[in-house]
Parts: C-alpha cells; structure tokens; sequence
C-alpha cells in the first residue's frame, strides 16, 4: 500500500489537468463558461495528451520498471500541465514535456533492455513521438501541426499494448509484417505532414485504417467478447475503440488536408475519444489495482458511461460531419458528463473493492 499512496500525487495532478481539459474543451464547443485565462481554450489538446495521458502512461511504465528515477517521467508531465493551468505563457510547460517525453522514452528503452519484442519497440516509437511534437511545439509550431505528433503517442502506445497480448492469438507472420507495414506507412505520414499536410494526413489515415483492421482481426477482444461479466466489458470497450479507429482512420485518408468546418474536430476526437479513452474505459479495471492498491469490485454500472460515451460521441460526430452546430456542443457535453461519470464509477468500484497487499509490483 505504501507504493500506492506514492501514486497519489501523480494521479491527482492527471486529474486537475483533465477536468481543466474537459472545462476548456466544453468553452471550444460552443458553451458560454467562465475561464481563469484566455489561453485555457488552447490548452485543452496539450493538458488532455501532454499532462493527462502522458502522466498516466509514464507512471504505468514507471510502476513497471520500478526505479525511483522513472517517476521523474510522470512527474515531470504533471508539472507541465499544471503550468500550463496556471501562466499564460506555454513555453515551459512545453520544455517539461520535452523532459517527460525524453524520460518516457528513457524508461521504455530500459524495459526492453529486459525483454526486447516489437510490442516495446513499438510503443519507444509512440514516446518518440510525443518528443518530436513537443520539440516542435516549442520551436514555434502550432497546436493543429503539432497535434498529429502527439496523437501517435497513446495511438502506438495502445497498438503497442494490444500487440503485446495478442501472442495469445499467436497472429502468423504474414501478419505481424502486415501490421509493421501499416506503422510505416503511418510513420511516413508523420514525417511528410511536416511538408505537405494533405498528403501526410492522408497516410497517416490509411496506416490507421488498416491498424484498425489488424486489431479486429487478431485482437484478444475477439475471444474474451464471449466471456461474462468484466471479460466483455473490457472486450466491447476495446472492440468500440478500434471501430473509432477506423473512423478516424477513414476521415483522416478521405479528407487529407481539406478540413474545414468541423471536420478537424470530428478527426481529433474520433481517435481521442472514441479510441484513446474506449481503451482507458476497458483497461481500468485492470490498470487501477496496479496504481491504487485496490482491486475494483466490478458491477453493470460499468457499462453506463461506455453507452454514455458511444451515444454522445455519434452525436457529437452528426454535428461535425454536416456542421449541426448545436449537436457537436451537445455531444461534446454528453463526452463530459460520460467522463466524469466513469471516473465516480471507478472511485465507487475502488471504494467497494478489496485491498491488494505488495500492490507496488507490475502487474502482468
């Protein structure tokens, strides 16, 4: 339990800067709220990837290798954001998640020292990225040129994490090579967005589209769908959140450059949404007895802010997709409310569930 209450910090520090980046997301979706800053609005993509996402991985990997210098990885990015939340002026929050990202990086290398499989490579390559684009954003990049760098952070990281678990499948090798492949393509897409928007966007949509794919195809999910209780759960969260994948992945190779209107918001937040936070949705359960030191007593309400989120986020997608103004402000408030609802379902769960001794060590 000891090691667990050392998380606490961490974890309280992801959870301001979530709450400011939903605050502020609400603001950028047509709702009339009172702010601390007018920088807020254009902090919600840094605090919702760089400080919120990025402390909540770097602290898993940090549990993982389990050295005291790994912490300086999540520490680092919740320092960020906080900045972020609290001056106006970016650019240091910017330098600490460099740091973060550099430390993140640093972290996974040493895991694979230990065990060396594509899986770790794969997820190096998502902290790389979140590197590059925050090096980007402090040499002056803005935030919808930076944007892509960083969604290839949780993207790889969770493709990364699935790949891993998918020995149990044992996919062949034609596709393990598949997937490689699509990863390429995806990387490649990075690196000419950078020059060409329209093409790079248009790579990186077909590279997602056929990681989509691949996870449909050989993913655990597949099986653990057929099992009761928290095993589907987990399955139907995972299986959503590769289907919003391949919308992103879609919209993303369809419309390339050429997003006007609404169209950058139905991007960033069908592969924010729908597939970063589907898998944070199904990856709880198993993730919180890591970091709390309590097992999470599971019960239906689960499913409640996983509905929640599906309904609202096809909402929000309707108003994107035919510029219904009034239905993306409404689904991005349904958004909210799911996420917040799913965070007092995993408080209660905490709350109700058993407490797990020795829970500092990883957990397989």
């Amino acid at each position: 339990m000891r090691r667990a209450r050392v998380h606490v910090p961490f974890l309280a520090g992801a959870a301001i800067c979530l709450l400011t980046a939903l605050w502020a997301g609400l603001a950028r979706s047509g709702w009339d709220l009172p702010l601390p800053g007018l920088h807020h609005p254009l902090a919600h993509g840094p605090l919702l990837v760089g400080a919120f996402l990025g402390t909540l991985i770097s602290l898993e990997k940090a549990v993982a290798l389990a050295r005291p210098w790994a912490y300086l990885a999540p520490m680092l990015a919740a320092l960020g954001g906080l900045w972020l939340i609290a001056v106006a002026q970016p650019r240091l929050a910017a330098l600490a998640f460099v740091a973060a990202s550099a430390m993140l990086a640093l972290v996974l290398a040493r895991l694979l020292q230990r065990h060396l499989d594509l899986a770790g490579v794969v997820m190096l390559a998502g902290a790389v990225a979140w590197m590059i684009g925050n090096l980007l954003w402090v040499m002056g990049g803005s935030i919808p040129t930076v944007a892509p760098w960083w969604l290839a952070f949780p993207t790889l990281t969770i493709v990364g994490e699935r790949l891993a678990l998918s020995r149990v499948v044992a996919p062949p090798r034609s596709a393990v090579l598949g997937l490689l492949a699509a990863m390429t393509i995806y990387a490649a897409g990075l690196v000419i967005f950078i020059r060409d928007l329209d093409v790079g966007l248009r790579l990186q949509g077909a590279g997602l589209l056929i990681m989509a794919a691949w996870l449909f195809r050989y993913d655990l999910a597949r099986r653990t769908v057929r099992f009761p209780g928290q095993h589907r759960y987990t399955a139907l969260c995972l299986l959503s959140g590769f289907f919003w994948l391949g919308v992103g992945g879609t919209s993303s190779l369809a419309w390339g450059g050429n997003l006007q209107g609404l169209r950058y918001d139905a991007l960033l937040h069908a592969l924010v949404l729908g597939f970063v936070f589907g898998m944070i949705f199904g990856h709880a359960p198993i993730i919180a007895p890591m970091l709390f030191g309590r097992r999470l007593a599971w019960s239906a309400l689960f499913y409640g802010p996983l509905v929640l989120l599906q309904a609202s986020l096809l909402l929000r997608m309707a108003g994107d997709w035919v510029g219904w103004e009034a239905g993306r402000s409404w689904g991005a408030l349904g958004n909210v409310i799911a996420l917040l609802t799913f965070l007092l379902v995993n408080v209660r769960a905490g709350a109700l569930g058993e407490r797990m001794f020795g829970s500092g060590s990883p957990s397989g």
